[in-house]
């Protein structure tokens, strides 16, 4: 099983590009698609779903181009997109029977399973009521069980935990590690918590540029000795922000205590901290978005 995104680009005005060749190999595991709002991170799920078409390049799945047979991927493939829309007056079971019924599946034969992803996604208990009255989390979770209804072998999720509360977190990343044996699962999100417990490989998505795909552990490495620990008076805060790249911040009798990636030293004085996926991922993009901002060229 592999998935190859191969120079893939997309194009939407003249000028206007919400990727730039990005190429990516992955087989079965968890990746997490990291990147800020913007970045081209639902631009390249889309694609991989087979609902939009890149400008230039291909995505090749067990060999086969989508573009030229999409179906071939469409049948082993499992989508919740961001904006994810349900009928109100549908209880579960009935939207996971029309949502059945949308991929060609047999819904009568389904049902045992149905029943099953319901519990896993715990919305057991509401089987009966309308999803118009479920709150946006529970909405999610409905969304996420209809991506898993034909078992697929590709699952591609667009920042699934929205509107989650922690403890729905909890439960769906102990989902996702169930999930993703035989399967790859590509979980897009901006929240770097989402994916540092669960995800094999990280890909890093930042202005339609793949800056960085590697494992957590080579990401982490990357940041090895370059986070510091420095107290700050409370009115230094907005000159630190506009110096330092910080990623936590907290307030003490003394001061702010900062939480600072940098290649050296904020201070004198300053401590240096064991690093965290979060630091690494600030490191990339402060170290790297700035290589990346010179007009893209027109000949594509």
């Amino acid at each position: 099983m592999l998935l190859e995104i191969k120079q893939v680009s997309k194009q939407y005005i003249r000028d206007a590009w919400a990727l730039h060749e990005i190429c990516l190999q992955l087989k079965p595991g968890i990746v997490g698609l990291l990147g800020p709002n913007g970045a081209g991170k639902s631009t390249l799920m889309r694609i991989l779903a087979t609902i939009a078409q890149p400008t230039s390049g291909a995505v090749i799945w067990d060999g086969t181009d989508i573009r030229k047979k999409p179906d071939a991927l469409r049948r082993c493939l499992g989508y919740l997109p961001q904006d994810f829309g349900v009928y109100p007056h549908l209880n579960p079971l009935e939207f996971l029977q029309y949502a059945a019924a949308l991929k060609g599946l047999h819904s009568k034969k389904l049902r045992p399973q149905m029943m099953e992803l319901l519990e896993l996604v715990n919305l057991h208990d509401v089987i009966k009521r309308p999803i118009g009255s479920f709150s946006g989390g529970m909405r999610q979770r409905i969304g996420i069980a209809q991506a898993l209804l034909n078992d697929p072998r590709l699952l591609i999720l667009d920042e699934p935990t929205v509107g989650l509360d922690p403890e729905e977190r909890v439960r769906f990343r102990n989902l996702l590690t169930d999930l993703s044996g035989e399967r790859i699962i590509i979980l897009s999100t901006h929240i770097v918590s989402d994916v540092e417990a669960t995800a094999d490989q990280l890909a890093l998505l930042a202005n339609g540029r793949l800056l960085n795909h590697s494992t957590p552990a080579e990401l982490l490495h990357t940041v090895q000795g370059k986070v510091w620990s420095v107290v700050i008076a409370d009115h230094e805060l907005q000159e630190a922000r506009r110096n330092w790249t910080i990623s936590s911040t907290v307030r003490r009798m003394d001061g702010l205590q900062l939480r600072v990636v940098s290649d050296h030293p904020p201070l004198p004085g300053s401590t240096q901290v064991h690093p965290s996926l979060e630091d690494a991922y600030l490191y990339i993009l402060s170290a790297r978005e700035e290589a990346f901002i010179e007009p893209y060229p027109h000949h594509l």
